[in-house]
């Protein structure tokens, strides 16, 4: 939603037509679609047939349009114009176990039949990028580096109001995204910082997690379990945040880390994939296998102000590479250079 407005917005010459024959959503809906349910019917329709079909269905769009972006529920694009597409992260690759047996699939089909062949691939992070290469053996030269953004409400929000100061995670409840262990770590704690604090956890329930599931919701003393918080709710709630901890197992980019940043709240998370990448010096980073370890970070920085402050500044100056505009500017250069020029 935020790319293809960028988009539009610094599109110049250039044209952005979205697939299947959609306009630019009025807002950012995660519940529901965007459209009415027949024609969202429609066009899922039209997505399995393509899909599902032996012959390219969708070359009757290709002829039509310079580059073609596929996204990842798109198995079979146009093959009579330039494909490109976007590589989040090699999760399914690398740490499948972390996965549903179907997103593995899933992923696995979109790099045989799209990534292996695109004339060229943003990845979303360096460290995306030298993974694909390494573990998919794509060709470095294919590929792009852009950043995605943050949605410009979390470099303004206005902080969000609680009874007490608190540490914000922000993710779906996944095992990929490590919230045993913000729960373990955050038992370690001495008393004395726990009735200083709250933990707040937002986030949708996603699969494979019923313990961690059953621990949020189990009533644990000053642990906030707020399920999905609606998007427009996100920015005021990161920004009242003491800190964000985000010690995620791996991540293509880590969103929810240059969002904390963009909007000057210091962050702790994994020493992992591409966190220190992204984060830089807004962050302290950990071991996220090591609850004592995520435990002495949080007591460190939670026990000081002025570390606090510290590291919401660099975390505040690391976000200016993370606008959509920027990331927007940078993809109109990439299409252009992969469709000749």
């Amino acid at each position: 939603y935020y790319w293809t407005q960028a988009l539009r917005r610094t599109a110049g010459p250039h044209a952005l037509r979205l697939f299947p024959s959609l306009d630019q959503a009025a807002e950012c809906v995660h519940e529901r679609s965007v459209l009415g349910t027949l024609p969202t019917l429609a066009r899922l329709a039209l997505l399995h047939a393509a899909n599902g079909s032996p012959y390219p269905l969708l070359n009757h769009l290709g002829s039509r349009f310079d580059v073609f972006h596929a996204s990842h529920q798109l198995l079979r694009p146009p093959r009579n114009t330039c494909v490109t597409a976007t590589l989040y992260d090699l999760t399914c690759w690398l740490v499948p176990r972390l996965h549903s047996a179907s997103n593995v699939a899933m992923a696995r089909k979109f790099a045989q039949r799209v990534l292996q062949r695109a004339a060229g691939i943003i990845a979303i992070s360096e460290n995306t990028r030298d993974d694909a290469v390494r573990v998919l053996g794509l060709d470095g030269r294919r590929i792009a580096v852009i950043y995605p953004g943050v949605a410009e409400a979390f470099f303004t929000a206005a902080p969000a109001r609680r009874r007490k100061p608190y540490v914000l995670f922000v993710g779906t409840i996944e095992p990929r995204k490590n919230v045993a262990a913000i729960l373990d770590a955050w038992a370690l704690l001495p008393a004395a910082r726990r009735e200083e604090y709250d933990l707040v956890v937002a986030g949708s329930p996603g699969w494979g997690d019923p313990t961690v599931m059953a621990r949020l919701r189990s009533g644990l003393p000053g642990v906030h379990y707020l399920g999905y918080v609606p998007e427009e709710e996100l920015p005021a709630l990161t920004r009242g945040a003491a800190a964000f901890v985000y010690p995620s197992l791996y991540e293509g980019f880590g969103l929810p880390v240059a969002q904390a940043m963009a909007a000057q709240v210091p962050v702790v998370t994994s020493n992992l994939s591409c966190l220190p990448e992204v984060a830089g010096p807004g962050g302290l980073f950990v071991d996220p296998r090591s609850p004592g370890e995520l435990r002495d970070a949080l007591h460190s920085l939670l026990g000081s102000a002025s570390l606090r402050q510290q590291l919401g500044a660099a975390g505040a100056r690391r976000a200016a590479l993370y606008h959509w505009d920027t990331c927007a500017q940078q993809s109109w250069r990439f299409f252009q250079s992969v469709a000749g020029g």
